[in-house]
């Protein structure tokens, strides 16, 4: 293929490879970090005799957190501008040109020099003493050069040229989390091991491991051209330093060398992230010249039918993104020990699995989640949708796939490849790059693209494909966006049909996406490079309006509703048979394209308050207890028929107690149920029984809680059910007027009586019901409702009839659907229910007010209540329950409305 022949030119040249850890002494690498003299050329017409040097910086580190380049100029406003992501405080796209003398020693017997550059954004030349060594071009693996021939011992000026402009079309709008301003910024300077290195000798180029499982053996491939009578030595070591297989190899006596295990190997996984490492000595004339090591992991990755198998077992991926958000630097960690504070952070919600989306993170990523048994799907910088139309651009990707396999391939952590996100273009190209990709590495497993759009594509998986990403198939969704606004919630509906007759596993492709009111005190956390201007705009915008004191609630209704809606999602998941594990977007934040806060933890991977993590893993880990329901609103006439079982991905369980109760508001059982499970059986969801709870017995509207549980163990999960009685009873008041017109409620008023009004939903001013709250983005998607969830004055006595909680639950679903919500602006009007609008608008909305009007009172509703209230128990128990409320001596509005301004929200 025409890459691979550029991939070994620029090896030859640049020589991109990982050198492992070397037996030197530590005089024999000269640590480059520190101040460097600094010029800017952003321009592109310096020559290196004219520079000119006018400042210092240090490295390793970035401009911006220099606080160099142009300082940002944005105003806090709402404009779709600011509010696109956050914003580099000071910003600088062109080359930087970084020089400084350095002192070579006398080494004996060091015979190779090697600049090291662990992380660059975008393009690197390196010159000595005046003279170019070379140029590189990656955004995910380091560049290095052989200054071999330029580092004589004495002074050298060490003179470094990065260039963090475009050098090619990864997508249209910079978007790919590579090479963008959405998550990570468009820095520029140098991260991570910045050193010469000086070796005696480099015939041990690139060491490979390739171990097996079933055969309790590694392979080992090793890079490099060796002289004649050296030898190789090789160990493996368990986690305790034992030698667990040695043999001693002529180096050209085979392209891969075998080491048998002598003891059974442990495996690799989640629960029991067990590594080796593989020790390698080069040894001339009976004399070690140099060692390397390698961590690697026994396990065994398969794709079999729609499973995925891990060691023998199924494997189930709970998995969130990392598109590469990290707002204090605007770049990854280049240190394990905050990628391990990220990690356990997703473990403790339950996750086993992270994708980075359209990015390679550095070494230190995989190297804390081999410690941590995370499973790494890791991407392509590619986000486009003409892949293939541009030559050079594709040459690229294909290259830098390459480059990423043979960097990163030894980690045990690294499972999974794609070519891109939602990739379209050319899928033959992509086709060629997945089977070269697996002829030179079959330790992960790989897929063309990680969801396309593109027709004729993207329904079912290619024919290279070892797993699909996708959300929606042939059949079907699999993912709740094209479900949860559309059908009447129920709690038995899955996607089986719908990944019905896939030959791969499916992975559910960015399940989530629901937006959340920005926590506005989030804003204190940005001391770093970043602004966040898009926050301070809502802030300001809401203290304008006199809206201010509701942030904090806005934040936790939409939040709990995000909730609600993430863990309806992961069930359905959980319950499908043929679903192999789930992508979430997003457990933390997205601060880029148009502000994306679907997290239900911050940007930091801090939690707003809404969900910790026990909640959350009550219904996310490896164990969770599961049921099958019609619906959440019953009457008290019905039974709840349920099934209840367990998707376990942990191990196999035997005479396990289940435990299912319904439970009051007060925390008492009411009801229970359960039975002896013989054997619950790792690797599937089951289901294990029947029950059904007799609500005749529930006189009053309740909500209450099934609670699922294995007994003895910390598995537990619950769901809310409301209970109405049958018949709710009469109101008798003869002051009470209930119409749907707007004249009778205006004459009726004027006459001093109670008036509900609950005109037909075609003669009310105002925006499209909703149940869902925005997705994704105000700002990305600007033309949909964009509404985000009920406020609700939960505490109000018009709701003594009908419980509920402070955000919009399941029993709100058809009152949601079935309503109007009405921008009543400067109108002195005291909602009972607030809408939260979009943080992009910040409109006063509601659609359940009372109000004082004439002599008369009035309470408004734009949910519909007037029409087949038989069939709609929710409905029917709100109608009373504000009718009870209308016949109190509670209701009094202390809010006056005209007559003239009642007119407003009427739409004819």
């Amino acid at each position: 293929m025409k890459h691979l022949i550029k991939t070994k030119a620029l090896f030859a040249i640049v020589c991109i490879v990982l050198l492992g850890s070397c037996t030197l002494e530590p005089d024999q690498s000269i640590d480059l970090s520190g101040q460097w003299e600094l010029c800017l050329d952003s321009t592109n017409v310096a020559q290196i005799d004219q520079l000119n040097f006018t400042q210092t910086v240090s490295l390793p580190g970035t401009l911006d957190e220099a606080g160099i380049g142009k300082p940002l100029g944005l105003q806090p406003e709402l404009k779709r501008e600011v509010m696109l992501h956050l914003y580099r405080k000071h910003e600088y796209v062109g080359k930087a040109w970084y020089k400084r003398t350095i002192t070579v020693p006398e080494l004996q017997p060091a015979t190779k020099s090697i600049l090291k550059m662990e992380r660059v954004m975008w393009k690197s030349e390196v010159y000595v003493d005046g003279k170019l060594v070379g140029e590189a071009n990656s955004l995910c693996v380091p560049h290095e050069y052989d200054l071999t021939e330029y580092l004589a011992p004495g002074e050298h000026e060490l003179l470094i040229c990065i260039d963090n402009s475009r050098q090619f079309d990864l997508n249209n709008v910079d978007m790919a989390h590579a090479y963008t301003d959405e998550t990570q910024i468009k820095w520029n300077g140098i991260l991570g091991d910045f050193a010469v290195h000086f070796y005696q000798e480099e015939p041990l180029t690139d060491i490979r491991v390739f171990p097996s499982l079933p055969d309790q053996s590694v392979r080992v491939k090793v890079g490099g051209s060796f002289a004649t009578g050296m030898q190789l030595q090789m160990a493996v070591k368990d986690e305790n330093g034992k030698t667990v297989a040695s043999k001693s190899f002529d180096p050209d006596a085979a392209d891969m060398y075998v080491l048998k295990m002598e003891e059974p190997v442990k495996s690799w996984d989640e629960f029991s992230p067990t590594l080796y490492t593989l020790e390698t000595n080069l040894l001339a004339d009976g004399k070690v010249i140099q060692t390397e090591s390698k961590t690697f992991g026994f396990r065994e990755l398969v794709s079999k039918g729609k499973s995925l198998e891990l060691n023998g077992d199924p494997l189930f991926l709970r998995g969130t993104l990392e598109c590469s958000i990290f707002p204090l630097t605007g770049h990854p960690p280049l240190n394990e020990a905050e990628w391990i504070k990220l990690y356990k952070t997703a473990k403790a919600y339950g996750l086993n699995h992270i994708r980075f989306h359209s990015w390679c993170p550095p070494e230190a990523a995989f190297s804390a989640a081999d410690k941590l048994g995370v499973y790494l799907q890791v991407e392509a910088p590619n986000w486009n949708t003409k892949f293939g139309e541009d030559a050079p651009s594709a040459d690229f990707i294909c290259t830098e796939a390459e480059r990423i396999i043979h960097t990163y391939g030894n980690h045990p952590s690294f499972c999974f490849m794609s070519m891109g996100n939602e990739l379209e273009g050319d899928f033959q190209r992509l086709t060629d790059l997945v089977l070269e990709l697996k002829k030179q590495d079959k330790r992960h497993l790989y897929t063309t693209t990680t969801f396309t759009f593109q027709k004729g594509h993207g329904l079912v998986p290619e024919s290279v494909d070892d797993f699909f990403i996708t959300q929606y198939t042939d059949k079907g969704w699999v993912r709740g966006q094209g479900v949860f606004d559309a059908e009447y919630p129920n709690f038995r509906t899955d996607y089986t049909q719908s990944v019905t007759g896939l030959p791969v596993p499916l992975i559910t492709h960015e399940i989530g996406q629901y937006s959340v009111y920005p926590n506005l005190k989030e804003i204190d956390k940005y001391t770093g490079v970043l602004e966040p201007v898009n926050f301070k705009a809502v802030r300001k915008d809401l203290e304008e309006k006199g809206l201010i004191d509701l942030a904090d609630d806005y934040l936790m209704a939409s939040g709990n509703l995000a909730k609600l809606l993430y863990k309806e999602e992961i069930e359905r998941a959980l319950k499908t048979v043929g679903i192999a594990g789930f992508q979430l977007l997003d457990l933390h934040d997205f601060p880029g394209q148009g502000t994306a806060l679907v997290g239900l933890l911050d940007a930091f991977w801090d939690s707003k308050g809404i969900v910790d993590s026990t909640e959350f893993r009550t219904f996310c880990s490896e164990l969770v207890p599961l049921i099958w329901m019609e619906k959440a609103v019953y009457r008290n006439t019905e039974s709840i028929m349920l099934e209840f079982g367990v998707a376990n991905h942990f191990q196999t369980l035997k005479n396990q107690n289940i435990d299912l109760e319904l439970v009051d508001e007060k925390g008492a059982v009411v009801q229970k149920s359960g039975l002896i499970a013989d054997e619950i059986v790792k690797g599937k969801t089951s289901k294990l029984g029947t029950a059904e709870f007799k609500l005749a017995d529930i006189k009053e509207a309740a909500q209450y809680t099934l609670r699922l549980s294995l007994s003895g163990t910390a598995y537990t999960n619950s769901w809310p059910v409301w209970i109405y009685p049958e018949t709710t009873g009469e109101v008798k008041d003869d002051q009470l007027v209930v119409t749907r017109s707007f004249a009778e409620a205006q004459k009726a008023l004027a006459a001093g009586n109670k008036v509900l009004l609950n005109p037909d939903l075609k003669e009310i001013k105002g925006l499209e019901g909703k149940f869902v709250p925005v997705f994704w983005s105000p700002v990305h998607f600007p033309d949909q409702p964009g509404t985000m969830g009920l406020l609700i004055d939960a505490e109000n006595p018009a709701f003594n009839y009908f419980p509920t909680d402070s955000y919009t639950n399941w029993q709100w679903w058809d009152l949601c659907k079935k309503s109007r919500t009405l921008e009543f602006g400067d109108l002195p009007i005291k909602p009972i229910i607030r809408v939260v609008d979009n943080f992009f608008k910040n409109r006063n909305l509601t659609n359940l007010f009372e109000a004082k009007v004439g002599e008369g009172k009035l309470l408004f509703s734009s949910m519909e209540l007037s029409e087949n209230l038989e069939n709609r128990s929710a409905a029917k128990q709100l109608r009373y329950s504000l009718e009870k409320y209308m016949e109190s001596d509670a209701f009094e509005p202390t809010n006056e409305l005209s007559i003239k301004q009642l007119g407003l929200l009427n739409a004819e």
